[in-house]
């Protein structure tokens, strides 16, 4: 087995939050485009889970390489828990999350802030040769806010608020986001499982 982790996603932001969180483990981390791995995957999963297993497995197919995928979104309580599994491809996959924002702050107008929780959720997925595939859940949770704000996130990081600060996720800075984001929780939590692994590998 070489000593690379490959991540099955194309998203540079992404890819900055995971090397931040996995960079001790010592071991080379890539992107699949980084890798060299070019796949069209259908994620037809219906949880999070389920679609982060399919792209982590689609990738090892590819590859001899400890391959992680996460699966995550946006659920909003009031709007029975949409965008979900479809945060990415809401209003269409080309669509700007300007105007993803935007709609959700639309169909959630003169709602009070009560009947506004939210959570981010993210499914990290590994595939790893000679080994069952681990998946573990992060979440973070929060509520909408009325309007977008801070420039530091990405997605729908501008109209997700935390309680504790009062602010929203795009307001943080980039280790205050990882310290409590889901994706930094899931990432965690899967660095633990791989570091026995890799420390023995």
């Amino acid at each position: 087995m070489s000593r690379r982790i490959i991540f099955a996603t194309g998203n540079e932001h992404k890819m900055i939050e995971i090397r931040q969180i996995l960079g001790d483990l010592g071991w080379e981390i890539l992107s699949m485009k980084e890798a060299g791995i070019s796949i069209d995957i259908v994620e037809d999963g219906t949880t999070f889970e389920e679609n982060a297993l399919i792209k982590a497995r689609a990738v090892a197919s590819c590859c001899d390489d400890i391959v992680l995928a996460d699966d995550s979104g946006l659920e909003i309580d009031y709007l029975n828990k949409e965008p979900g599994i479809y945060s990415s491809r809401y209003a269409g996959e080309d669509t700007s999350y300007d105007i993803k924002n935007q709609m959700l702050l639309d169909r959630l107008r003169g709602v009070p802030r009560e009947k506004r929780t939210a959570r981010f959720v993210c499914a990290v997925a590994a595939v790893i040769p000679g080994q069952e595939p681990m998946v573990v859940r992060g979440t973070i949770e929060g509520y909408i806010g009325e309007q977008p704000a801070g420039e530091n996130g990405f997605g729908y990081d501008p109209i997700f608020y935390v309680e504790d600060r009062n602010c929203s996720t795009a307001e943080l800075t980039p280790e205050e986001k990882n310290a409590r984001s889901h994706r930094g929780n899931a990432l965690r939590q899967m660095r633990k499982k791989l570091k026995n692994l890799l420390t023995e590998a």
